[in-house]
């Protein structure tokens, strides 16, 4: 049994308009670049640690990488560190792209 649930791009996108929640991408840079979810934030090696310490560890937190297997890991983690409520996007930014395709 995990700490954590997965969730679709849909149920993401909902939870994103219904409710104050974190996004995390853990793509690389030009991944991110080259498009990601409104308002998400980049984690990276480089600034996890400020993460950690800044962020509300009550609110909500949805995180995706590529096609959702890498977030799976990365969410088990998150609830490692403290948070209360952690979700994965099912299929990643790939099903985020193909359910909301994003302008160019």
């Amino acid at each position: 049994m995990t700490d954590w649930k997965e969730i679709s791009a849909q149920q993401a996108n909902e939870k994103i308009n219904t409710e104050e929640v974190i996004v995390i991408d853990i793509r690389d840079a030009d991944s991110y670049a080259g498009g990601h979810i409104p308002d998400a934030i980049q984690l990276t090696d480089t600034n996890a640690k400020e993460f950690f310490a800044e962020a509300d560890k009550d609110k909500p937190v949805i995180i995706y990488c590529y096609h959702g297997i890498s977030s799976q890991g990365a969410a088990s983690y998150l609830t490692g560190q403290g948070f209360k409520e952690v979700y994965s996007m099912a299929g990643g930014f790939e099903s985020w792209r193909f359910t909301f395709p994003c302008e160019p």
